[in-house]
């Protein structure tokens, strides 16, 4: 039986059977837009992540790090406010030197003062320059310091003459500028404003004392001091999270996120509905298709293919619509989405991400190229060993019989051996594609984060925008991938596809132009054949000039060799197949005016394959006729011999037929001829109704065809010519036209080819 197509199967015009698959889908097209601009939709939000969770990782680690940014400040502007520069810029305002003329006579008449001390003043005086003042006054007698260095205000900031000397003492090194009187500090030191918040110059001291011993570009020594700086200054540097913002952030993410989960879950419910209720609908289609379609159709077809089309194609189109349509649309738009937002990020990244990950998928691919052809030739193999085993099982006692035990295992460790080789190889390539995968998505990451971390380094980007290449780098790879497996799946089910569509394309019969109608319950039961001519092809006639009259109640028996055009002339007479020319006329009607169920409802028909479904006794008695009565069917069970036998079944008329059932051909037989009775129509086909019974059963089968017969126009098919003695009319035919006809002992009598055919099935006994 035909199973589908296979993997490796493409249809034979893609783009064609596509356009035909969309305009099948046209009842449904504003779902499928619906379930496309949801899953779209899905993808971009999904895209918006990335950029949010990189916002959301700088303020998480701009939580855990000083801010740089005001520490940089901070000490740049407290350095440049103790400089050399600036200090030597203030010191002469600050000292306020007073060297008039009272002033040096009363150093130079000052009695406490000692000549050696004036000498050094009057030398001061005279050979000092402006650079080397603040040096020499260091020199000179703190009594003509206390004279030449009065108490002075500078900038609303009294300054003693103590503090001035002290500034003149520690001068020479500003690194212990920490020690300069109060006065001195808040003169040199102006108080500094950063963020709105004030930095005091006592407050700018203790930050150069704390961090004297600390090289400005050691990190992890500045975390270790940060308990002991200033109140003022501590609060501008030290790591904090702003929480607001942190929160609206992770909120936003929930948000888009949780919306992208309902969108891709909207348009999952959405695709899924449509698959399958578009799965249903050509099933539907097909069936009301088989009821449309000619007999010779299926004369051209095998069953098994046409099973096929129902079930595994369907489901194939089903399952592909369902989980690969709306997934590559959304991998296609998650893909370039993902692409365009990693260059509008950092173009750089985004160069180092698409370059890595397609390294992987250059190999990936080269992997599946050869690949393909195992997997191609393990079906072709999987194939003949399934074939193998088939044969030999079906045909297992013929195999014992002749013993070919050795040859067929032999040939099955062949065909073994060929698929296990097939399987190792396709098997061995395909497992190396979740490593593959992994490698691909291992070897992006790694790039991502040592190019990132070089930029990071740089100044150029912030550590939020590797975490965002982290996700981008997922979400370009993982779609690369869909869109590989939903191209593979297309081309399945374009294939599929084209199968279904090829049988509702094919040619159905012929609409009838209905003129009359004929109730069953009116019929006198006369039939004519006037002149009919067939053949399955126009070229190959089988039916060459049938003429026959039956009339009503007759039992007219059928025979001939095989091929001669019996079942065709039954066929026909049901209206299977349309004749090529003459007519069938019933009561005077002819059959090209009438219904085909019409013409069906006036005919029982009893075949040599018994056809019973799985289901109760009762079910397949009363079998689409829902008025009949427990009573109506025990009584025609009666009449045909059957009910002895269902009585004895554990559940009567309720009992349960399945394929495993053993029940006897004949019991079947009976059954069906039981179901003929019930339906009640004026006109019976008997198709080589006793061929697959034996003897005793023959006797009762035959008995309850009699019964069956009774007031009907019966047409009896049969090769054992003793079971049709008692017909009416028999027709011999040969080569489609009937050659003689007659009762039994006429045609006896004729010693023509009836004879012959009668007196060589004894022959053949004998």
């Amino acid at each position: 039986m035909h199973r589908g197509p296979r993997q490796n199967e493409t249809p034979k015009n893609f783009k064609l059977t596509i356009v035909k698959l969309i305009s099948y889908l046209g009842s449904f097209k504003y779902f499928i837009l619906i379930a496309i601009i949801l899953a779209s939709l899905s993808s971009v939000l999904s895209i918006i992540g990335p950029n949010k969770l990189s916002d959301l990782a700088d303020e998480i680690s701009n939580g855990i790090m000083i801010d740089s940014k005001n520490f940089t400040k901070i000490i740049e502007t407290v350095k440049n406010n103790v400089s050399e520069e600036k200090i030597k810029e203030k010191s002469m305002a600050i000292l306020s030197i007073k060297l008039d003329e009272d002033t040096i006579r009363k150093i130079n008449t000052k009695e406490d003062i000692t000549n050696e001390s004036k000498n050094e003043f009057n030398a001061f005086i005279t050979e000092t320059n402006q650079d080397e003042i603040i040096d020499k006054l260091s020199k000179l007698d703190k009594k003509i310091l206390d004279i030449i260095l009065p108490e002075t205000e500078y900038n609303n900031v009294k300054i003693t003459t103590d503090d001035k000397i002290k500034f003149i003492e520690i001068s020479s090194d500003l690194n212990n500028i920490s020690k300069l009187p109060e006065s001195i500090k808040r003169v040199i030191l102006d108080n500094i404003k950063i963020d709105n918040k004030e930095i005091s110059s006592s407050d700018q001291i203790e930050l150069l004392s704390v961090l004297s011993d600390v090289n400005q570009d050691d990190i992890n020594k500045i975390y270790g001091k940060l308990d002991d700086l200033p109140e003022s200054i501590k609060s501008l540097i030290e790591p904090k999270m702003n929480m607001g913002k942190i929160k609206n952030i992770g909120l936003f993410l929930l948000i888009v996120y949780l919306i992208s989960a309902i969108f891709n879950f909207v348009q999952s419910v959405i695709m899924a509905t449509v698959s399958n209720n578009f799965a249903q609908s050509l099933r539907t289609k097909i069936l009301r298709k088989i009821n449309n379609l000619p007999l010779k159709y299926f004369d051209k077809n095998k069953f098994g293919d046409i099973l096929s089309r129902v079930t595994n194609d369907v489901d194939t189109i089903g399952m592909t619509m369902n989980q690969s349509f709306a997934s590559l649309v959304a991998a296609l738009t998650l893909f370039l989405g993902s692409v365009i937002m990693m260059f509008v990020t950092n173009y750089i990244m985004a160069i180092t991400a698409i370059l890595s990950s397609l390294i992987g998928f250059v190999f990936m691919f080269i992997v599946l190229g050869k690949s393909q052809k195992y997997f191609r030739a393990r079906q072709i193999e999987l194939g003949k060993l399934n074939g193998h085993i088939e044969e030999i099982y079906s045909s297992l006692n013929v195999v014992k019989v002749y013993n070919g035990e050795e040859d067929a295992l032999n040939k099955f460790n062949e065909y073994n051996e060929s698929v296990f080789e097939c399987n190792r190889k396709s098997q061995f390539l395909s497992g190396l594609m979740p490593p593959m995968m992994n490698f691909i998505g291992n070897l992006s990451y790694v790039a991502v984060c040592v190019v990132g971390a070089i930029l990071v380094t740089n100044n150029v980007i912030t550590f939020g925008v590797i975490v965002a290449f982290m996700v981008y780098i997922r979400l370009f790879s993982g779609p690369l991938s869909q869109i590989a497996q939903g191209m593979s799946s297309l081309q399945s089910t374009a294939a599929a596809s084209e199968r279904v569509f090829e049988f509702l394309e094919e040619e159905e019969l012929e609409k009838k132009d209905i003129k009359k109608v004929l109730d069953k319950n009116k019929v006198k039961g006369n039939i004519e054949f006037k002149h009919v001519k067939f053949g399955y092809d126009d070229d190959k006639i089988i039916i060459k000039d049938f003429n026959c009259k039956v009339h009503s109640g007759e039992k007219i028996a059928i025979v001939g060799p095989t091929g001669a055009g019996k079942t065709t002339m039954v066929n026909l007479l049901m209206n299977f197949y349309d004749i090529n020319s003459g007519d069938i006329l019933i009561d005077g009607v002819s059959i090209k005016d009438l219904s085909r169920e019409n013409i069906h409802d006036l005919f029982i028909m009893v075949l040599q394959d018994t056809w019973l479904f799985n289901g109760t006794i009762r079910d397949n008695i009363k079998y689409n006729k829902e008025d009949v009565s427990d009573e109506e069917i025990k009584e025609t069970c009666k009449t045909v011999g059957v009910h002895h036998f269902i009585k004895s079944l554990p559940k009567g008329l309720d009992y349960e037929i399945n394929d495993n059932e053993a029940i006897s051909a004949g019991q079947k037989q009976l059954l069906t001829i039981a179901r003929g009775m019930i339906k009640n129509a004026p006109f019976l086909i008997l198709d080589e109704a006793t061929s697959s019974v034996d003897t005793r059963t023959e006797e009762l089968v035959q008995i309850a065809m009699d019964k069956l017969t009774k007031g009907r126009t019966s047409f009896i098919i049969a090769h054992r010519l003793s079971t049709i003695k008692n017909a009416d009319l028999i027709l011999v035919m040969n080569d489609g036209n009937i050659i003689e006809q007659g009762s039994h002992e006429e045609l006896m009598k004729k010693k023509g080819f009836y004879c012959d055919l009668y007196n060589s099935q004894f022959k053949k006994n004998a």
